[in-house]
């Protein structure tokens, strides 16, 4: 028996021989973009701190400081898919890159909550164009077979972000002032610029589509809207406020336009036939409930442990390591599950375990031993890179070759739209449920400054601190209230994965089936001389 030809390779054989270098530049260009969220993290409880020592933002203006980067990612992130497909990906990552760094240094001397909100929109523009350019890059210079291990390494990369982010943001937030976590951005950027025009192949789609500023302005324009309406009435402690539901109605309504839109576009957004295909719509919805849960219950854990618990913004980011090491850990491995058990299974496992450990935070108390937060993260972690590695699999290979960029920029929109949704809904449960727990206890304050002292725990905090020795109950009632508001969010988040956990046990197949290419493979090394 004669062994058989070699499959064609597609790739060529210089950018071949140096595929795991490009891996490399496109991790650090993705880590820059995931590491300033993972590092803001640590820094909201700062940010929130009244000057000099921060900008005295309050809850809502932190939920917009961070849903304004990824509302206007999330909404470009397809139209930058579509300008890396026309234009070339080497050259709308470089162009992104750019853009981020330029943010990054405006925001990290934004004089108040506004101008950080505006600059971090800046920031979102810049990462649109860099995220889904990194996957497309990676499926045009791996060849099939060689890619769910590279998109393994590329998911644990996020792991890696996540793990370095909050442990830089508490060492510079040590040192320095609070910009320091932006400023940290632009060597990064300018070092991974470098490496991108030495190493990194350009590629484009052939065939690509025509851009469709229409659906841009009706996505972004909705996404704001909602989002607007359901942090407003967290901020409220009302849902039933005009104004609310005003924004909340109208921002429904700009989507369902949006999605009219799309389905009649000859060059739409997002092309709405992809949705057709089951598995690839849930391989989408289990990535946006998933950052969903995840995004909103990190919002509230930073508050948690710094707030309640009484840690520094280093032992936070210390605290935090479990959830990276396990993504770290488990990320580039869960294809083997996938290979033994399939797609079905592993993922619906890691949801299961995801919304386990969300619920878990319901039983945390002021007291609960620390060592059980951290077995808690490790969990969550490894729930997260057995659903994220499988699905980004499923969705990138569910297109063609050449439209890397559309599938990757499908994939991010909705884990960032998911992302901003949980951070807009379940921020505004924490902040509802933290309002209404605490309202009975600012009676004795002055009129003017009941309804701020309500807020957020830090504002409970800073009006108590301020009172001395008369503000312990008030403090003492603060943390109670926040720990009641963080179990109803946590419940909130389990349920969320449950749900995703059901519709990845319906819609996603228990084996990837092997594509064309290899059953001709395995054809060929079975068949006889």
């Amino acid at each position: 028996m004669t062994s058989p030809a070699a499959p064609a390779r597609r790739v060529p054989e210089a950018v071949h021989r140096r595929r795991w270098a490009i891996l490399g530049v496109l991790m650090l260009s993705l880590l820059i973009v995931v590491l300033d969220n993972s590092i803001l993290n640590v820094a909201i409880k700062t940010i929130s701190t009244p000057a000099p020592t921060g900008l005295g933002a309050t809850q809502s203006e932190l939920e917009w400081a961070i849903n304004a980067y990824t509302l206007v990612f999330a909404g470009l992130l397809f139209t930058a898919g579509l300008l890396g497909d026309r234009l070339g990906r080497k050259k709308v990552l470089v162009g992104g890159l750019v853009v981020f760094g330029l943010g990054s240094a405006l925001a990290a001397f934004s004089g108040s909550p506004a101008e950080l909100i505006g600059f971090r929109a800046v920031m979102g523009l810049g990462a649109a164009f860099v995220m889904p350019a990194t996957l497309a890059v990676l499926m045009n210079v791996f060849e099939r077979d060689e890619q769910p291990k590279a998109i393994g390494i590329w998911a644990g990369g996020v792991g890696l972000a996540i793990a370095i982010g909050p442990i830089t943001g508490g060492l510079l937030l040590d040192h320095f002032w609070w910009g320091s976590v932006f400023l940290i951005n632009v060597p990064f950027v300018v070092l991974a610029v470098a490496l991108m025009l030495w190493l990194v192949p350009d590629s484009r789609d052939p065939k690509p589509g025509r851009i469709d500023p229409v659906g841009v302005v009706l996505s972004v324009a909705g996404l704001v809207l909602l989002v607007y309406g359901i942090i407003k009435g967290g901020q409220l402690a009302d849902f039933t406020d005009p104004t609310v539901l005003a924004a909340i109605g109208g921002g429904l309504a700009v989507l369902a336009a949006f999605v009219v839109v799309e389905k009649r576009s000859d060059h739409p957004s997002i092309d709405m036939a992809y949705f057709r295909n089951r598995v690839f719509s849930a391989a989408i919805v289990a990535i946006a409930l998933v950052f969903f849960a995840l995004m909103g219950v990190t919002f509230f854990a930073v508050f948690y442990t710094q707030s309640v618990r009484g840690y520094s913004p280093l032992e936070t980011g210390l605290l935090m390591l479990p959830l990276a090491a396990a993504q770290m850990i488990f990320a580039p491995r869960a294809r083997l599950l996938v290979d033994r058990f399939g797609n079905k299974a592993t993922t619906t496992a890691g949801l299961v375990v995801l919304a386990a450990m969300l619920a878990a935070f319901a039983t945390l108390d002021g007291d609960t031993p620390i060592w059980v937060l951290e077995v808690v993260f490790f969990l969550m972690g490894a729930g997260m890179a057995h659903v994220m590695t499988p699905v980004s699999v499923v969705i990138m290979q569910a297109l063609p070759r050449e439209k890397a960029g559309s599938a990757s920029a499908l994939s991010n929109t909705f884990r960032q739209v998911g992302g901003a949704l949980g951070i807009a809904v379940l921020g505004s449960v924490l902040s509802t449920a933290y309002r209404n727990g605490i309202e009975d206890k600012l009676g004795l304050l002055p009129p003017g400054v009941r309804h701020a002292a309500g807020e957020s725990i830090e504002a409970t905090l800073a009006v108590a601190d301020r009172l001395g020795a008369r503000g312990e109950p008030l403090a003492a009632a603060a943390d109670d209230a926040f720990l009641h508001a963080m179990h109803v969010t946590a419940l909130w988040g389990a349920g969320v994965a449950m749900v995703g956990a059901v519709v990845v046990a319906v819609f996603l197949p228990g084996r990837t089936p092997a594509p064309e290419e290899d059953r001709e493979e395995q054809e060929m090394v079975s068949a006889p001389d």
